[in-house]
């Protein structure tokens, strides 16, 4: 004779429990669409960091996520040829800022990149942070945060920090009147006048650098 499983409805409602928070979780990441990265933070309003924990885990292992380092996860873009594709950086940035609550400037060879001051993108990418140092790796590529001082970021997410950054990768004697040229320009007149504005933070050499980009040397 059939005997009743006490625990049923438990079971029943856990399971209910889990497949509510899987879909809520899946819908909010659709809504960002492929190559967005996300953390358990993204979620925590939907349940317990246990519950969301391991609403992400089940996702990853179903393969709708992909599990990119600890608690950094991604909705992978597919190319037809390529097949998956690696999360962008800005993507990776926007996640790690957003989880850690810490300031993230881009630095060194890729500050020089996004200005165009350099055609290479470097294996080892640096964000100064006022953030502690920590070292994230996504397959290859490698993301180095090292925390500096308060005045250093002081132009975080500003035209001028990434400006600063790239010069000084540069070093004084290589950024000569075609980088000039190029930051003239790659960059608007607002763009100009947040230079100006964040001259103070800038060393005495860039500083000089900065008001030739912006039109105002000699003023």
């Amino acid at each position: 004779m059939y005997e009743k499983d006490a625990t049923f409805p438990y079971k029943d409602s856990c399971r209910h429990i889990m497949q509510s928070i899987d879909s809520k979780i899946i819908s909010r990441i659709y809504g960002r669409g492929k190559g967005c990265v996300v953390t358990p933070g993204d979620f925590m309003d939907l349940g317990s960091r246990q519950a969301v924990d391991l609403a992400l885990h089940r996702l990853a292992k179903k393969g709708t996520l992909r599990r990119l380092a600890r608690g950094l996860y991604d909705y992978p873009r597919i190319d037809p040829a390529l097949g998956l594709l690696s999360p962008t950086i800005d993507a990776i940035v926007k996640a790690l800022k957003g989880r850690d609550k810490i300031l993230l400037q881009p630095s060194g060879g890729y500050a020089a990149n996004l200005l165009g001051l350099s055609d290479q993108v470097p294996m080892k990418i640096v964000f100064l942070t006022d953030g502690p140092a920590r070292r994230v790796q996504i397959g290859k590529q490698i993301i180095m945060l090292k925390h500096t001082t308060p005045r250093a970021m002081a132009t975080a997410g500003q035209v001028s920090g990434l400006v600063i950054q790239a010069l000084r990768h540069l070093g004084q004697r290589q950024v000569d009147d075609a980088v000039v040229a190029n930051l003239q320009k790659r960059l608007s007149v607002s763009d100009k006048k947040v230079l100006l504005r964040d001259l103070r933070y800038a060393p005495a050499w860039i500083a000089a650098i900065l008001r030739r980009v912006s039109g105002s040397e000699g003023k």
